[in-house]
């Protein structure tokens, strides 16, 4: 593992983005974190929608235009994972999100497994689809054959909440050596 920690799709788009940046603020933390306005809307979105879908919690007022999509990703067949924490180590092993050996972290919104299918949900509360990177679905396919094994084929799809959109992406494993 780097000084900088294990890597998660949020990591590498930061340093993508700033190289400089990210060497100050994860690797010297200089900086720390700070929420915003829109860091604290999407945590409680993606807590009322884990209380939804694993509770049966009625959503709060705020994200109650989610109500019809809610009820269709609980009505969905198959065992629900709600903020799914998973590792790869660097040989891409399934392993803990806090293990020793975890070379990369990342965080499921939702998982639906039914039999060799699992569905992928990412919650996005950002204002646009326009500019949709699907490389964390291809991450999270990824991570999901790894850690549970019977699957066979990733439905991934990045659930713009506030556009109204969705984008969808499909990965069989047998896609994992070009994931």
């Amino acid at each position: 593992m780097s000084k900088a920690g294990a890597w998660s799709y949020s990591r590498i788009k930061a340093f993508e983005t700033c190289p400089k940046q990210f060497y100050h603020v994860n690797v010297l933390k200089q900086f720390p974190f700070k929420d915003t306005p829109a860091t604290i809307y999407g945590k409680e979105f993606h807590t009322a929608c884990e209380n939804y879908i694993k509770d049966g919690v009625a959503l709060p007022p705020q994200f109650s235009f989610m109500e019809e999509t809610m009820k269709k990703l609980a009505a969905m067949p198959g065992q629900k994972h709600c903020e799914l924490k998973m590792g790869l180590t660097a040989d891409l092993e399934a392993c803990g999100f806090f293990d020793k050996g975890v070379w990369f972290r990342g965080v499921a919104d939702l998982i639906v497994i039914n039999g060799d299918v699992a569905r992928y949900i990412d919650y996005k509360t950002g204002k646009s689809a326009k500019y949709a990177d699907t490389g964390q679905l291809q991450l999270m396919a990824l991570a999901i054959f790894k850690h549970f094994p019977q699957v066979k084929k990733v439905k991934g799809a990045l659930l713009f909440t506030i556009a109204n959109d969705i984008v969808k992406q499909d990965y069989s494993v047998s896609d994992e050596g070009v994931l």
